[in-house]
């Protein structure tokens, strides 16, 4: 035996039902077969406490803590003492001395912290403990672009927030025996921000689950309405996501419409915001909220969209439509970190007349529709199976291949 893992994230790493839930529950199940696994996370509600149960047969031992410092109070707090807002809304007491206990009573030889702002749990380590920190996205770098675009109190406190998180980040990674983001594009914008190079910054490509994101696969079957449906999928209360459903409600989709009358525009992702509800009042719109099986969305669709304009690291929304072998057209944001060709593999396009233009394209060309959707699927599989993407990890966290069986599911 190498030795247990400690592994600390800032929402339950199950089931990877949303983005940052794939990649932590992917990286969880990699490692429960490696070594046993103590997970350390929080829980935004109700829902994500019921899974508990289920996530602990995956591990040796677990703390889930909801939650429960407001964003005002973390706003306060982060003001006061000069942190940044993102890691002072993620504190907890209990965390800290579970990670504590933890430590001093089980034989831990690797520390992975999921989210920048989960790294503050993680204490000064003895000699022989690696401390591997999973930034995943450069998220000051997120936050500059936000203070880039706008005016007035809110651009103030998300350029502090880039400036404070920025230096934070900086000091994590100093620390770190290694630190890993979601694409090689990531890893390379951070390692200019801070000085390090590629023997302590790497790139983790997240994958898909190829054998769920399946056209063959069995899942329940969306009905649609005559004309074509454009499908976009994601977390609705998610300021990126927001902002690029309503450009394309409000720009792409009635230039669209001139040219394919029918055409819908299906919004398919839980927790809508009012704004994002409003769309539905739009010719063409439709706003799903929460559905039990994504799969039949993007099978029905017959272009995928992501209109993003702030992405950062690699889109699993568009990684799961290529695996559906659906014809994809993507903002140039939402393509960076994926590695596929425009016009090849997907479609890019950089503002709302491009997109409309390409996908009128594809709406009246279905052969090559049909084409670039099988393209996109063997692209997939050729490079996005998460046993390759994850193959590294036992040498990142013990420096040497595990005694036990790694080979992948």
């Amino acid at each position: 035996m190498t030795g247990e893992i400690l592994f600390l994230c800032h929402r339950i790493p199950f089931p990877p039902d949303r983005g940052d839930k794939i990649r932590s529950y992917h990286l969880l199940e990699r490692m429960a077969q490696i070594a046993p696994v103590h997970v350390g996370c929080f829980a935004d509600d109700d829902r994500d406490i019921g899974f508990a149960p289920d996530m602990a047969k995956m591990t040796a031992s677990q703390c889930v803590l909801m939650r429960d410092r407001s964003r005002a109070v973390a706003g306060l707090k982060g003001l006061a003492t000069g942190q940044s807002l993102l890691v002072s809304l993620f504190d907890h007491p209990g965390l800290h001395r579970w990670v504590a206990k933890v430590l001093a009573e089980r034989p831990v030889k690797a520390v992975v912290t999921y989210s920048a702002q989960m790294a503050h749990f993680v204490p000064v380590l003895p000699d022989g403990v690696r401390f591997v920190m999973d930034f995943v996205d450069f998220d000051s770098a997120k936050y500059a672009a936000y203070g880039a675009q706008g005016s007035g109190p809110m651009a103030w406190i998300n350029r502090r927030e880039a400036r404070l998180l920025l230096d934070f980040e900086r000091k994590v990674a100093e620390r770190a025996d290694l630190c890993a983001f979601v694409s090689e594009a990531e890893a390379a914008l951070f390692r200019q921000a801070s000085g390090l190079g590629p023997d302590r910054i790497v790139g983790i490509d997240n994958g898909v689950a190829l054998d769920y994101f399946d056209p063959a696969a069995d899942f329940p079957s969306v009905e649609r309405r005559g004309g074509p449906l454009l499908v976009f999928t994601g977390q609705m209360d998610y300021r990126p996501n927001i902002e690029a459903v309503e450009s394309f409600a409000r720009e792409t989709l009635p230039a669209i419409r001139d040219k394919c009358p029918e055409a819908t525009f299906a919004i398919v992702g839980r927790n809508p915001t009012r704004p994002v509800q409003a769309l539905a009042a739009l010719p063409g719109v439709i706003v799903t909220g929460a559905v039990p099986d994504v799969r039949g969305w993007l099978a029905a669709a017959d272009v995928v969209v992501a209109p993003l304009r702030i992405a950062r690291g690699i889109q699993n929304k568009v990684l799961e439509a290529m695996a559906m072998a659906r014809p994809v057209v993507v903002s140039p944001q939402a393509a960076e970190g994926i590695d596929a060709l425009d016009e090849e593999h997907l479609l890019i396009a950089a503002d709302p007349a491009q997109e409309a233009a390409k996908i009128v394209a594809l709406l009246s060309d279905r052969d090559r529709a049909e084409r670039l959707g099988r393209v996109a699927r063997m692209r997939m599989e050729e490079r996005y199976r998460w046993s390759a993407t994850l193959a590294k990890l036992p040498d990142m966290l013990f420096g040497s291949p595990p005694t036990v069986d790694m080979r992948a599911a």
